[in-house]
């Protein structure tokens, strides 16, 4: 059976050093105590706070992983900036903030004037989407030191003080929605790319998936980017506050067990899972071909749930239909329940 640490990502490993080097980036937060910029402490949050006085400043990074391996292969680069966008932008609205600005850096081999134009192509539209400019960037041509190219983002973001979206106020019942991913987004690409290289060969990409694509048109698919759909709900900086949610979970690498924890965990809260989403299918046919357990494939793809809300069990259909009006396709997979466990 086909497993993520087979593809050579050890999820195990990831976290503990994810824990080594938070608690180094804590041990800096002392250096500004009591002056503009002092850190929020806030374990598992998906983006950092600076208290900047009257508001809180949001800052993250993240990456499109091996997806732009895929990108390489069929030479097609204009969507990734989606994904680039999708995933420092959807963990900023995790916390509330409005993203304000995404600065990136490409580090390749040698550089590529058609991957270059692609990109920046692609993050120009995907950022004027989102209301987000790309105040700069940083271009580094690495002969030697790497196989492929590597495209990383740093977000930057605004949330008022009284808008933070920390879980406080979750309660056991609250129901708890999974919006719908369009793709397998930009966690869990190594196995994919492991199971269709061993089934299909190196030119898996070209292999047909269906009457009118590839594997390769399929795995690229863009991530769809929530953060804009959500202010609209929540409400922009500035802006009265809207619907009620409570929290919200990028469900990113590790998937629903690795991610939902980091908002209900701390607050002593598990939940119970009884209605989620139908997997796509592109991932239950992967599941088949590389004999991936269904415990392996929902700690490494999304399975079809982008994002998780935390919302009041009276609030969960009013908030199904403000998303469906921002194009947002979602519905209750869950509840809130007391311990730590997450049942599926």
């Amino acid at each position: 059976m086909a497993t993520y640490k087979e593809s050579g990502v050890d999820v195990e490993l990831g976290d503990r050093c994810s824990r080594a080097a938070y608690s180094a980036a804590k041990g800096t937060f002392a250096g500004r105590k009591g002056m503009i910029g002092q850190p929020v402490t806030d374990e598992g949050g998906f983006a950092g706070l600076l208290d900047m006085g009257d508001f809180y400043l949001a800052q993250n990074d993240d990456g499109v992983g091996t997806k732009i391996e895929v990108a390489e292969k069929m030479r097609k680069f204009d969507t990734l900036g989606y994904d680039l966008v999708a995933m420092v932008a959807d963990d900023a609205i995790c916390m509330g903030a409005e993203v304000i600005s995404v600065s990136n850096t490409l580090d390749a081999p040698k550089l590529d004037a058609e991957m270059v134009e692609g990109l920046m192509a692609g993050l120009q539209k995907a950022a004027l989407e989102q209301k987000i400019v790309v105040p700069g960037g940083e271009l580094a041509e690495l002969s030697g030191a790497l196989n492929g190219a590597v495209w990383n983002a740093t977000a930057v973001g605004i949330v008022a003080k009284d808008r933070v979206l920390s879980g406080a106020g979750i309660q056991i019942g609250d129901a708890i929605i999974g919006l719908k991913s369009v793709g397998i987004r930009s966690n869990g690409m190594s196995l994919a790319r492991m199971i269709l290289s061993k089934q299909f060969g190196e030119n898996w990409v070209a292999e047909k998936y269906d009457n009118g694509r590839t594997w390769g048109e399929v795995i690229l698919t863009p991530s769809k980017i929530y953060h804009a759909a959500i202010l609209n709900i929540i409400g922009r900086y500035g802006e009265s506050k809207k619907h009620p949610i409570k929290g919200i979970v990028h469900n990113t690498g590790g998937g629903i067990r690795g991610n939902l924890p980091r908002l209900l965990k701390k607050h002593g809260f598990g939940a119970k899972l009884d209605s989620l989403i139908e997997p796509h299918d592109f991932m239950l046919r992967l599941m088949e071909l590389g004999q991936v357990s269904v415990e392996e494939a929902y700690k490494t793809w999304n399975m079809g749930v982008g994002m998780m809300m935390v919302t009041g069990s009276e609030s969960a259909d009013g908030l199904i239909a403000a998303l469906a009006k921002e194009g947002v396709k979602s519905q209750v997979i869950g509840y809130v329940t007391g311990g730590e466990e997450i049942q599926f």
